[in-house]
């Protein structure tokens, strides 16, 4: 259902709203259990999306670090060489 959330904080460049909101969608649905509600589940679950977003909008902007932010293409490039270690070359031909 959900993709693994990723760290926001730090990076340059700055994690963008768009990024912050999907993290946010992400962190509702696993708790909620839905990948979309039920119409009458919607107005609630986007309302606590809003709000999450809201909040960790207001957290990455108070966090205070000494070390210097990460490069988002080196962090990518880490994280995929992780992923070959882990699951292999994929071989899927489309």
């Amino acid at each position: 259902m959900c993709r693994n959330i990723r760290t926001l904080f730090n990076f340059d460049p700055p994690a963008t709203s768009v990024e912050i909101r999907q993290a946010s969608l992400q962190f509702v649905r696993k708790l909620s259990g839905f990948q979309k509600p039920s119409k009458i589940n919607e107005e609630v679950f986007n309302h606590a999306v809003e709000k999450v977003a809201a909040d960790a909008q207001n957290l990455l902007g108070s966090l205070v670090t000494n070390s210097e932010p990460h490069n988002r293409e080196i962090e990518a490039q880490r994280a995929h060489a992780q992923a070959i270690k882990r699951f292999g070359l994929n071989k899927h031909v489309t």
